[in-house]
């Protein structure tokens, strides 16, 4: 469960652990005709840029909050994590930076650029057939090798990390009537509504979810944490096959709202980021705008909104196809 009387020195604390090796990532105010236009007349839209952030995603908070509290034991016997891709870029990364070796079980599936990034870093990767045979990689090499597992969104820690975005955003842009952040187990919303809300209590904080992974949207249905039967989305860093009980806890009584974006949506948001920014975005990143200029629209017509731009862990083939698709759908 998460911890009630979670504090903003605790996220201070942790901000200051791992600011020597993370960038403080800039805010910028979106100025562009595209979201200009369907946004609505007089809303104010801020970005925080974490997809500048080391290794191209907010990931690299988690994975130093969990790898830096580690002991000499532990660093020794090295560390092992499952990821679609961002976080095994992340733990990779830290680990070489840390000098701590790592061995790290992805799908087969794993988009190729998101493999090689891992494997440039030094780190050791097994391929797994799915998600279920990686974990159970993952157990075996904690079980035999007495390697610690960094989590990918689960724990205090992570959410402590992911809190770090919100206190740096929140202090450069100052009063914001909500905050929009991307969700797939929940680790960085859960951090993110946190420190929001021990911040700017009135802000409100809406977690967005692929329409093809909604996990975190049954889980709160139901009232614990779900397992998914079927995951169908191109937002794959959004796709864990279940929610956990921390995030899960933390997502459930500090969000204000879940609002699930369809594909479509996130080509179209894909698209219009690439018109504005000329950033080529990951699906994940595009969550945000998608659910701005889509179903939350009309609730925000008028007032000062945050979107966190949460990766750009994307070939470019990849890339250039959901991009020409989302302008059509546009």
């Amino acid at each position: 469960m998460p911890d009630a009387d979670t504090t903003l020195d605790e996220i201070r604390q942790t901000h200051k652990l791992i600011a020597p090796y993370v960038l403080r990532t800039p805010a910028v105010r979106w100025h562009g005709r595209e979201i200009s236009k369907l946004a609505g007349e007089g809303t104010e839209v801020f970005v925080k840029m974490e997809l500048w952030q080391h290794t191209g995603t907010f990931k690299v908070r988690g994975a130093l909050s969990q790898m830096l509290q580690l002991s000499e034991r532990q660093r020794g016997a090295g560390v092992t994590a499952v990821s679609a891709g961002n976080h095994a870029i992340a733990v990779a990364y830290v680990a070489e930076l840390l000098g701590i070796s790592a061995k790290i079980v992805m799908a087969k599936t794993a988009n190729p650029a998101r493999l090689a990034a891992a494997r440039s870093y030094g780190a050791e990767i097994i391929l797994a057939e799915d998600g279920a045979s990686a974990f159970a990689l993952a157990e075996a090499l904690v079980a035999e090798e007495r390697r610690t597992f960094v989590h990918p969104f689960e724990g205090r820690n992570v959410t402590l990390a992911t809190a770090t975005v919100a206190l740096e955003f929140l202090e450069q842009i100052g009063c914001c009537d909500a905050i929009l952040v991307s969700v797939g187990g929940g680790g960085l919303a859960s951090g993110v509504a946190t420190a929001t809300k021990l911040l700017q209590p009135t802000c409100e904080v809406y977690g967005i979810e692929p329409a093809g992974a909604p996990s975190m949207h049954l889980s709160l249905a139901a009232g614990a944490p779900q397992k998914l039967e079927t995951v169908k989305t191109i937002a794959d860093s959004l796709a864990p096959p279940m929610a956990l009980p921390y995030s899960f806890s933390v997502c459930r009584d500090r969000l204000d709202r879940l609002v699930l974006v369809e594909d479509a949506e996130l080509r179209a948001a894909m698209a219009v980021i690439f018109q504005d920014f000329k950033f080529a975005v990951e699906p994940a990143c595009a969550a945000t705008v998608a659910a701005l200029t889509g179903p939350l629209r009309d609730a925000f017509q008028g007032k000062r909104i945050g979107l966190v731009f949460c990766g750009s862990n994307i070939d470019s083939e990849t890339f250039a196809e959901y991009e020409k698709h989302g302008r059509a759908e546009a």
